[in-house]
């Protein structure tokens, strides 16, 4: 068993988080917010047709999009409030209910690895730390050979970016490219946001 993601404790202490957070995105996406700049850049890289894992993937608002793109989409999240309404709101994707730390994708019958693993949102300051080296390996491993991770989260949320990036080598992920945003902004010292893309390097470390 591993260690509970701070969004479910947080989820657990307000029973009314969950729906706030859907309620949030349903009238952003109501009102014409833009919610799907992180799925434009994924799209933007991925071949036609390609195979897209959404980690952590909220209510769906990018595998939506990518699905709607023409992609192959599956979608895993540990929030059943929040599968629920990605369900609801975005039928054609593989929605799954699951944590990112047991990440096991042939035990849902989805063996094929994938081209693109999306995970936006600050999905990686939600996890447990004793559970970021985990996530990033487990990545790694449903990925297919030249496939590669987007992860995109902000500073000043307890995961510093040089420690990210140490993870990341140690889970044997390489930075292809560093974004201080997903319209393509590039990374610099102070940046207030990361957006790095990454692929398979050296196999990890134990």
């Amino acid at each position: 068993m591993v260690e509970q993601s701070m969004w479910m404790k947080n989820a657990e202490a307000d029973p009314g988080h969950s729906s706030w957070y859907i309620e949030r995105f349903r009238t952003l996406a109501a009102t014409g917010e833009d919610i799907v700049g992180e799925a434009r850049l994924v799209d933007a890289m991925a071949a036609r047709r390609s195979r897209i894992l959404d980690a952590g993937c909220g209510i769906g608002r990018n595998g939506g999009h990518l699905h709607r793109a023409g992609h192959t989409v599956v979608g895993i999240d540990v929030d059943p409030a929040l599968i629920a309404a990605a369900r609801e709101d975005h039928p054609g994707p593989e929605w799954i209910v699951g944590d990112l730390a047991e990440l096991d994708l042939p035990q849902h019958g989805t063996p094929e690895p994938f081209d693109i693993i999306l995970c936006a949102g600050n999905v990686m300051t939600f996890l447990a730390p004793s559970t970021r080296t985990e996530v990033l390996r487990r990545f790694r491993r449903h990925l297919a050979p030249g496939g590669r991770a987007v992860i995109g989260f902000g500073a000043g949320r307890g995961y510093p970016f040089p420690q990210f990036l140490t993870d990341a080598e140690q889970a044997g992920l390489a930075p292809d490219l560093l974004l201080s945003t997903w319209d393509l902004r590039p990374f610099r010292a102070d940046s207030d946001f990361l957006v790095a893309v990454l692929s398979a390097a050296a196999a990890p470390q134990p």
